[in-house]
């Protein structure tokens, strides 16, 4: 396997002499300012950078270090960038990590401290690549257009398989946005009409006194304005499937001619007396309760049983838990290329507001919020407020950058300590991160570790040989 790169960004030609054996199981790639080594991040995209922040021209300050820091997470987001400070200057340090560096280590630089610090980066950084890949290529249900992992939802999906090699009219039943034309267009392409017509018509969206003549043609001169024969849609779609939406729509009268065409699929144009016999498979779909319309008297039952051989009920997208999530990261890579944008993913509050949130409009509008959120955000994460999604909590939410990471990472922090039962070193490894940054990072945030200490060295030893067996 080829080595992992490692990125040097460094001007002391001693620590280079150093560095350069002193990673063995890396390919280490040496740079000495800030042009230079932002040309190697854009071309290599390397897993983990060390970073020293004093670098010329500003060899006794880190403005330098900074900017160097802030345009490399720009161009390599997904670079673990490792700090090395000089002795004494943890606060500009633990800075560097409130903006985005990955840890830090104090000069005189330990190797085995930095070996540690770099095989967990590397770590970290393998396991967003899969997070990222399953992210990009989901568990896709085995409908090209459908991207699910829900059990009622997949179920949908083996349904259609089943009646796509069938000629019987099927009844699509499901909220606006939840897939109907999708699994319509999945009907016909994975069945033996698929090099066929798959012709396309929303009832509800053509006034009525033009939907006969959409859906039946109309000879020359059969009414004011039809200058030329005009062939219909269901004539369009012969040796085809013909997919009409919003069924529930149809006025009295079509319904009548429609269900004369169901019995002995001929075709009569307006103005034509001629009987034009056409071979077309029926597929509806309806966000309404056909049932409740046959009670009312505004929809024919005769109609309503010849389309409804078989009924596919879709979930709304509230009833498909994690799909959400899955959805939600599936476009935010597409608008990710589409739009040139470099997102990382969402930040807790969005994603607890999407949680939250009811979706009446389903998955199209979780892809309409989707582009709007990835078009819009400023930072690195999509927020609430990028999705126009209300934050769950009561109280009114700080936008303070800043002030957000400071909370997120506090939480983080807090709930290590909690999981590991106050033994820093457990803790460190579930952060991803050294001792000495955890101690730091306690410390910035006031969190007390005179209980972790004595937690701490009670089980020394045995979290030593912890850390040991899982580097």
């Amino acid at each position: 396997m080829a080595k992992p790169k490692l990125l040097i960004v460094e001007d002391d030609e001693g620590l280079c002499s150093q560095y350069r054996w002193a990673f063995p199981a890396c390919e280490v790639m040496l740079t000495h300012a800030r042009p230079q080594a932002l040309a190697v991040a854009k071309k290599e995209n390397p897993p983990v950078a060390i970073m020293d922040l004093g670098l010329p021209p500003d060899p006794d300050g880190v403005s330098e270090g900074f900017a160097t820091l802030e345009e490399m997470q720009r161009i390599s987001p997904q670079t673990k960038v490792i700090v090395v400070t000089g002795n004494g200057a943890r606060k500009v340090a633990l800075k560097a990590v409130a903006l985005g560096a990955y840890d830090f280590c104090e000069k005189p630089v330990e190797i085995e401290v930095l070996r540690t610090i770099i095989e967990r980066g590397l770590n970290l950084h393998r396991l967003e690549e899969e997070n990222r890949r399953l992210a990009a290529a989901p568990a896709r249900s085995p409908i090209e257009r459908i991207i699910t992992a829900n059990p009622g939802m997949l179920k949908v999906c083996r349904d259609v398989e089943k009646l796509a090699t069938t000629n019987v009219p099927v009844l699509l039943l499901g909220e606006s946005g939840t897939g109907k034309e999708a699994l319509a267009q999945a009907l016909h392409e994975l069945g033996p009409r698929a090099k066929q017509p798959f012709i396309a018509i929303n009832c509800g969206a053509i006034p009525e006194n033009l939907l006969e003549s959409e859906l039946f043609g109309h000879e020359r001169g059969a009414f004011t304005g039809a200058v030329k024969q005009t062939i219909g849609k269901i004539e369009s779609a012969h040796k085809g499937t013909l997919f009409l939406d919003e069924i529930g729509d149809l006025p009295h009268q079509l319904q009548v001619k429609l269900l004369r065409f169901l019995q002995d699929q001929i075709v009569e144009r307006i103005g034509g007396r001629q009987k034009i016999q056409v071979d077309v498979r029926i597929v509806s779909a309806t966000n309404v309760n056909l049932e409740d319309k046959i009670s009312q008297g505004v929809f024919r039952g005769d109609l309503f049983y010849r389309m409804n051989a078989v009924t596919i009920r879709i979930p709304p997208l509230r009833e498909r838990g994690a799909d959400v999530g899955l959805l939600a990261n599936f476009f935010l890579n597409r608008f990710n290329q589409e739009y040139s944008r470099n997102l990382r993913g969402f930040t807790e509050v969005a994603s607890a507001a999407m949680s939250a949130h009811d979706w009446p409009g389903n998955v199209r509008e979780l892809e309409n919020r989707m582009k709007r959120g990835v078009v819009m955000a400023e930072g690195r994460m999509i927020d609430a407020a990028d999705l126009e999604l209300a934050a769950t909590s009561d109280e009114p939410l700080d936008l303070d950058l800043r002030s957000a990471r400071l909370r997120a990472e506090r939480e983080v922090i807090q709930i290590a300590l909690s999981r590991s039962n106050n033994t820093l070193s457990v803790a460190a490894r579930l952060l991803g991160i050294s001792r000495p940054t955890l101690y730091g990072l306690m410390e910035s945030h006031g969190i007390a570790i005179e209980n972790a200490k004595a937690a701490e060295s009670g089980l020394d030893l045995a979290a030593s040989t912890s850390d040991t067996t899982h580097e």
